[in-house]
């Protein structure tokens, strides 16, 4: 069934999650939601967007779920919070879980490294020419671990320094992506 806007029905979007540190408690922080992205649905995130949301959620009210499945809590989150780059978030797996634990496992070892969140955009706004919608302010309500993320530079990195090569690999397409941006927005004189 297809979302209509303007319906009265919600319409929720997913986007990357980047998630660093997991301990073997299970405990790892990151960020969710980088600012100034184009995910795969060609959403971008605007700084501000969760703050509302977060002043009234704030960390318990916003679910650890495994691939959106709500039957599937798999831990809780400590911390959200925006900053300069993003949502920065901490997080406790619950290892007396099985999902939990598989989930672990999973991570610590790279194959499970991708993570979304679920959101209702409250104020967007989109761009004709690139099809871009703007984020302006979301309700955030889940975070999930997932194996594809909307955005596909958000990944998990630094599990006990096997990875660390992903944050390096993060980073220079983040860096690209911003000069090429930097590079179309800036007008260059003719001499």
């Amino acid at each position: 069934m297809r979302d209509q806007i303007g319906a009265g029905r919600p319409r929720f979007k997913y986007a990357g999650l980047t998630l660093k540190g997991v301990t073997g408690d299970g405990t790892f922080s990151g960020y969710a939601s980088l600012f100034g992205e184009v995910d795969l649905g060609r959403d971008v995130i605007e700084p501000g967007a969760f703050s509302a949301s977060l002043a009234v959620r704030g960390a318990g009210g916003v679910r650890m779920l495994y691939q959106h499945d709500p039957m599937e809590v798999i831990g809780r989150w400590t911390a959200l919070r925006e900053d300069s780059r993003g949502l920065y978030v901490e997080g406790q797996l619950a290892t007396d879980v099985l999902r939990a634990r598989e989930v672990h496992a999973l991570m610590k070892s790279g194959a499970l490294d991708g993570l979304s969140i679920g959101f209702r955009a409250l104020k967007s706004r989109g761009d004709r020419k690139s099809g871009v919608r703007r984020i302006i302010e979301a309700d955030l309500w889940e975070i999930s671990v997932v194996t594809f993320p909307m955005l596909p530079t958000a990944r998990v990195s630094n599990v006990k320094h096997q990875r660390f090569f992903r944050d390096r690999e993060t980073e220079l397409v983040r860096l690209m992506r911003r000069a090429a941006r930097t590079m179309t927005s800036s007008h260059f004189s003719k001499g």
